[in-house]
């Protein structure tokens, strides 16, 4: 009879880790969740902005407006080859040269109202 206690132990103790391990699986769920609702929330839009920033970037030339990250409004008059813009700034006509990195948007037909 001695057998059959054993068989007793290990079928306890099997039952006992198949229901430890669906109870760990669900304790990860809610961690997991966490997880899916920052890369939806946060990390895809910041992909997407840095895409289009990117692409805005790429697309910069001659006679657009444009916003510097310290906030300088200017004319692009140049685009030099070493991803450098000329700039001419309003109301004397002052020209700067930044690095195509710093424009920060653009200024639309709307924008100048």
């Amino acid at each position: 009879m001695p057998g059959n206690s054993l068989y007793g132990h290990n079928v306890v103790l099997n039952l006992f880790l198949q229901t430890a391990s669906s109870s760990s699986l669900l304790g990860f769920l809610p961690i997991l969740l966490i997880f899916a609702i920052f890369y939806f929330l946060l990390f895809m839009p910041m992909q997407r902005q840095r895409k289009q920033q990117t692409k805005m970037l790429a697309g910069l030339q001659n006679g657009n407006v444009v916003v510097t990250s310290g906030g300088i409004v200017g004319t692009i008059i140049a685009v030099e080859s070493d991803d450098t813009l000329v700039l001419r700034v309003k109301p004397d006509g002052v020209k700067l040269q930044v690095s195509r990195s710093s424009v920060s948007s653009l200024v639309t037909a709307e924008g100048k109202k």
